[in-house]
């Protein structure tokens, strides 16, 4: 687990961005039962492809005109029980972090693993979900 004080940042990056932090599994329980319109569910985490690609490449894919309704996150390797429910609402991905999963109406219908956010650029991560949200979201 990593000082809250060094996370603070890289949770804010999302918070400030509309993202709900679910901080424990009933938290993610909730999020993930609320069956509604579209929800992106962001698995955070402290490394690099994070820092550089997914948390970037997230805020610029909510400039876009079509946009979850929803937006929830959990920290790989803060909220162990969180992030443990979260995966667990797409069990047959492997777990990985940092990643992306668009639900609507409560079925998953896109999701960007780790190997799709590293190494490649801010600006394709923000075009895949772009083309995820244009397709999905009203």
């Amino acid at each position: 687990m990593y000082s809250p004080l060094l996370v603070k940042p890289m949770r804010e990056e999302l918070t400030s961005a509309g993202f709900e932090e679910l901080l424990s599994a009933e938290d993610v329980d909730r999020f993930v039962a609320n069956k509604e319109g579209t929800a992106l569910l962001v698995i955070n985490s402290v490394c690099g492809c994070a820092a550089g690609m997914a948390r970037p490449g997230v805020r610029l894919a909510l400039e876009h005109g079509k946009t979850p309704d929803r937006l929830g996150t959990v920290f790989a390797g803060q909220e162990a029980e969180a992030t443990a429910r979260a995966r667990g609402a797409f069990p047959e991905i492997p777990p990985s972090s940092p990643s992306m999963a668009l639900f609507k109406e409560g079925e998953l219908v896109h999701f960007v693993p780790r190997h799709r956010i590293e190494g490649h650029s801010l600006e394709a991560l923000a075009q895949d979900l772009t083309q995820a949200f244009d397709q999905f979201c009203a």
